[in-house]
């Protein structure tokens, strides 16, 4: 059975994308601990990130690192965390979170609750400075 993310990957469940090339996709958590946090992932399904093959484990931080740079400069923050945990979802995927705190990347904190009209304009603003 699909995973939710490949779902995404798919079309079959709309997502607030930010970016994607032939072997990645990056959108917004719709579940964010901060503005701006965002997922990237491989397209392929794979569940644990160090089953990736080589050309997708060497790639998807150069990837993310264009997204985070993009969101550094449109979120205010010390810099952007970088988390990888693996059991929300078993598809691997990497986790990019504006920090201003250690604690902003605390998991078992509340989600914060955005409407899907500030989502999409978060994700439209994060684009826009990928063009930069």
């Amino acid at each position: 059975m699909p995973t939710l993310f490949s779902k995404i990957v798919s079309g079959e469940i709309p997502a607030y994308k930010i970016a994607e090339d032939e072997n990645f996709l990056a959108f917004l958590d719709i579940n964010p601990l901060a503005p701006g946090h965002t997922l990237v992932i491989p397209k392929v399904e794979i569940d644990y990130i160090f089953d990736l093959d080589e050309h997708l484990l060497e790639g998807i931080l150069p990837f993310a690192r264009n997204i985070a740079k993009a969101i550094e400069r449109l979120v205010p923050c010390e810099r952007v965390g970088v988390s990888v945990i693996g059991l929300e979802v078993p598809h691997a995927h990497v986790h990019l979170i504006p920090l201003r705190t250690m604690d902003d990347i605390n998991f078992s904190r509340p989600k914060l609750q955005m409407t899907g009209n500030q989502l999409l304009e978060m994700a439209e603003k994060i684009k826009a400075e990928l063009a930069i």
